[in-house]
């Protein structure tokens, strides 16, 4: 795993979500109330993207078929056997950074 930057603070203000996209891969990145939570970018349901997606509280909701995830642990709210894969998240001089799998390492794009 490495570390990858994915965009600023000040991107993401609390109560929101921001899509990165990171070697062809999409994470949604939430801030509930300052504290930020990583996670894969793609509803298991039927593929939306999560990352564009409304957060209610620490809910994450899909913006296609209103899927709901926890986006502190990848939960799913109706089948906690649900889940989206979580990532590390960090904070360095004003960045975001995740920790994402090595063949993901390459230069992101933030949506």
């Amino acid at each position: 795993m490495a570390f990858v930057k994915v965009g600023s603070v000040s991107q993401l203000t609390p109560g929101s979500v921001l899509e990165a996209e990171i070697a062809g891969n999409s994470y949604a990145i939430c801030n509930v109330d300052g504290e930020l939570h990583a996670l894969d970018g793609v509803c298991p349901h039927a593929g939306g993207p999560l990352g564009q997606g409304a957060l209610h509280g620490a809910t994450l909701v899909c913006p296609w078929h209103a899927w709901e995830y926890d986006c502190r642990t990848g939960a799913n709210d109706f089948d906690p056997d649900v889940k989206v894969e979580c990532f590390p998240v960090k904070v360095e001089g004003g960045e975001i950074l995740i920790d994402v799998p090595e063949t993901g390492a390459e230069a992101p794009v933030a949506g």
